[in-house]
């Protein structure tokens, strides 16, 4: 059975009655923010369906790049780590990068490991773990927030917009649905939005300890590798080509100051693609630059500049992680997102 027979199989088995040669093809959809892992309880029950094993199979003709967010807890973390090291073939940064130059598909069950945001929690806590099993990893860094105690847009949103701040641009029920319209905005309005947000709410979001330049040289030499999340971390979809240049070529040149050379790997911020940064990327230098989509890819990516990653919750047990590198995990978040969408 071949790589599409398996996946179609594999398809079928977790949506029996929903996929076959009589259904009418799903519509076509945007890949929407995943929820993390963690946080989805059916992966329990799916971890052992029929359809685990033809995923897994699946996946070992694929490059899983693995997104992780904040780290908190090292022995989970090192919990995580333990299990990839026997189940996949953990990947540096220069590997991938080479295989794009070179053309040359990565080994069967390749596995990079990266980190978005990247705050003290890296150093922290993931260093440690990833130092005692000799794994290489990427952190992409906001710039703006090196050396800060400030949260970030994301995380200072939420926190205003759960204690009382109002925006009279983010009218949307929940907040999950707030943060994403506030994010969807174009650039301007986000950041009118923001500071609505932070006069009419009454507290302040707390502080939260990011990286020193200091500190981002000691991941390097850790075998972390240090990548660009430009400097304010704003959706480049929604920005003019001015901010896009700012964003990224400030971004670039600080980075290049910090730590002695360029930066090669580049984090698009909210995960998606966009043209004219790709652009300036590949004008710049860059090697490789990651989504946040929530899909596998193949084990040599087909563009070197949008390479799709999968979020994991790094507290997540081990069910759960299986079934993301599987991409079991991603193809129900997917099914899930169509069927809402059938349903609205």
């Amino acid at each position: 059975m071949n790589t599409p027979d398996l996946w179609s199989a594999a398809w079928r088995a977790i949506t029996p009655g929903l996929v076959g040669p009589r259904s009418r093809p799903a519509p076509a959809l945007a890949p929407e923010q995943p929820a993390p892992a963690g946080a989805d309880r059916l992966v329990h029950w799916l971890r052992h369906s029929p359809a685990q094993p033809l995923f897994r199979a699946c996946a070992a003709r694929r490059l899983a790049v693995l997104a992780y967010r904040r780290v908190t807890d090292r022995r989970a973390f090192g919990a995580q780590l333990d299990r990839l090291c026997r189940v996949a073939v953990p990947v540096s940064l220069p590997a991938l990068e080479q295989a794009l130059r070179e053309g040359r598909p990565l080994p069967p069950r390749s596995v990079l490991i990266t980190f978005d945001d990247a705050d003290r929690g890296v150093l922290d806590h993931a260093l440690p773990a990833l130092t005692a099993r000799r794994l290489p990893a990427v952190a992409f860094v906001v710039t703006e927030l090196v050396g800060t105690d400030r949260p970030s847009w994301r995380q200072e949103a939420a926190f205003l917009l759960a204690n009382g701040g109002y925006a009279r641009a983010v009218t949307a029920d929940g907040l999950p649905a707030r943060l994403a319209q506030l994010a969807a905005l174009p650039d301007p309005d986000r950041r009118r939005s923001l500071h609505e947000l932070r006069v009419s709410s009454p507290v302040r979001p707390p502080h939260r300890q990011r990286l020193t330049p200091e500190q981002l040289r000691q991941l390097a030499a850790g075998q972390v590798a240090i990548g660009s999340q430009t400097l304010g971390d704003p959706e480049l979809r929604h920005c003019d080509d001015d901010t896009v240049q700012a964003e990224i070529r400030t971004a670039h040149r600080t980075l290049t100051g910090w730590l002695g050379t360029a930066p090669t790997a580049f984090a698009y911020p909210g995960g998606g693609h966009d043209v004219r940064a790709a652009r300036l990327l590949a004008e710049l230098g860059y090697r490789s630059a990651f989504l946040a989509d929530h899909r596998l890819n193949p084990r040599l990516p087909r563009e070197a500049l949008r390479v799709s990653r999968l979020t994991v919750d790094p507290g997540c047990d081990g069910d759960q992680f299986e079934a993301v590198l599987s991409g079991l995990h991603p193809a129900v978040s997917r099914w899930r997102g169509a069927q809402r969408l059938v349903g609205s």
